[in-house]
């Protein structure tokens, strides 16, 4: 009988990523209202070393595929290595992150092992034994409740949503052998351009300053990044911005860009097109600023000033510079 909440964690260069532990303390919360244990999945290269951490957040157990043929990520090597667990241990539900990399490896895994998932996922509970989730639709105009008949259950968390909680537990390790031979895999990465900015990616970022078509121009997202670097927050655009060559294509948040949860969003002459508002509207709080009083953001937003960013922005760096020193 299909027993166990399990995740498959995210690590880059030896280093979890925050959805991780988002993973470990809700498979935590929900294993306990069944009575089973959390187990995790840690693949990567030189990774055996952090699997203890994971162990904080509640996860009883850890398996761990420590190969070069992990690094860097491939859909082939994780995927078959993970369907190969899945399927010898029968867990009951499978949580994965509803991250780039998540997306990418939980709709192969679905293949794999036969069974149905819910994407993206904001809320997860236990409704007479069976995982009930529930995530948005239609641009988050509405929420559906989704049951998964088949099991593994399988669900994606939406990063950023679900809370980091400590529960400290004494996570067992267990090696796995590779059943991969790297010669079979169907692709391979050529090379990777990391991000040396040292800025938090946009679905990580608790705080982000967002900036659309009322910027004008590409030159005038200093002030942003100023209030950004006070902030401690990553700089997103709307995809007006993103298309007119302002800003990179991974800064952009929308319904096509990146869906992002922070606790903070600050929506700098952004009007609040239907496509935006899905990609950030489980923000905790949002500011707007923008001239027009009839702009939809408005609407979603839990402060408004309507006027003049460029005199609202530099005047909001200078007080929360004041307020922080």
């Amino acid at each position: 009988m299909a027993k166990g909440v399990w995740i498959v964690t995210e690590q880059r260069y030896g280093t979890f990523r925050k959805i991780s532990f988002e993973l470990a303390s809700t498979a935590r919360k929900l294993a306990d209202q069944l009575g089973e244990e959390v187990v995790a999945i840690l693949l990567g290269s030189g990774i055996e070393g952090i699997a203890g951490e994971l162990g904080k957040y509640g996860v009883d157990k850890v398996y761990v595929a420590d190969n070069a043929v992990y690094e860097p990520y491939t859909t082939d090597a994780h995927a078959t290595t993970v369907a190969s667990l899945v399927k010898e241990h029968d867990p009951s539900i499978l949580l994965l992150g509803a991250s780039a990399q998540g997306k990418d490896l939980s709709a192969r895994l679905v293949g794999k092992l036969a069974t149905g998932m819910a994407t993206d996922c904001v809320d997860l509970k236990i409704v007479e034994g069976k995982l009930l989730a529930s995530r948005p639709m239609y641009a988050g105009k509405c929420f559906g409740e989704v049951m998964v008949s088949s099991y593994p259950q399988m669900a994606s968390l939406r990063p950023n949503v679900f809370p980091v909680v400590e529960n400290a537990k004494n996570a067992s390790i267990t090696k796995v052998d590779t059943p991969i031979d790297p010669g079979q895999l169907k692709t391979k990465v050529l090379d990777v351009q990391k991000d040396t900015s040292g800025k938090v990616d946009l679905t990580e970022a608790n705080i982000i300053v967002s900036g659309g078509r009322g910027m004008k121009g590409p030159e005038n997202y200093v002030i942003l990044e100023e209030l950004a670097d006070i902030l401690g927050a990553t700089v997103g655009a709307s995809r007006a911005a993103v298309d007119a060559g302002w800003r990179p294509q991974k800064d952009q948040v929308g319904q096509t860009g990146k869906v992002v949860s922070p606790n903070l969003y600050v929506a700098c002459g952004i009007s609040g097109a239907i496509q935006h508002l899905a990609g950030m509207g489980s923000s905790k709080y949002i500011v707007a600023i923008n001239k027009d009083p009839d702009a939809p953001i408005f609407a979603r937003a839990d402060y408004g000033i309507v006027d003049d960013l460029f005199k609202v922005v530099p005047e909001l760096t200078k007080e929360v510079k004041k307020l922080l020193e």
